[in-house]
């Protein structure tokens, strides 16, 4: 279909201004839709970034965190091994004491069963006393 001329000059030309008016609008929300997205974009990378960082800082805040506890843990272990060694090697000095003294009296009833044993054998190698008989009193002479 062609299109119709107007017989009016001036309309033609509001027309054709209207027309060139709707380019320049059209192109300057298109310029502005394009800088808004441009924009919006931006801030969703910076968002992400943020939640990436934030992420990132949180999964560092908590690798500090298990490592702290790990060295804790560790130190714990440390302590309580120790803590146990003394305990063991503790328990084995008593144990040593105790087996001593359970010895040294046993030694010293060995001793004294061989000096009893010693008395009695020295006294049966020696003659045995007489006992002193009583004299019966002299009558004095009258």
């Amino acid at each position: 279909m062609a299109t119709r001329k107007p017989s009016n000059p001036e309309l033609a030309a509001a027309a054709k201004n209207l027309n060139s008016a709707a380019f320049h609008i059209r192109r300057a929300v298109n310029q502005k839709l394009d800088e808004l997205a441009r924009t919006v974009a931006v801030e969703l990378q910076k968002a992400k970034k943020t939640a990436m960082t934030k992420g990132g800082q949180a999964k560092r805040r908590f690798d500090s965190l298990l490592k702290t506890t790990e060295a804790r843990l560790k130190k714990v272990n440390t302590q309580a091994r120790k803590s146990l060694h003394g305990a063991v090697a503790e328990a084995q000095k008593k144990l040593v004491t105790a087996k001593a003294t359970v010895a040294r009296p046993a030694a010293s009833k060995k001793a004294a069963v061989k000096k009893t044993l010693a008395r009695k054998a020295a006294a049966k190698r020696t003659p045995a006393k007489k006992a002193a008989t009583k004299r019966a009193p002299r009558k004095a002479a009258a």
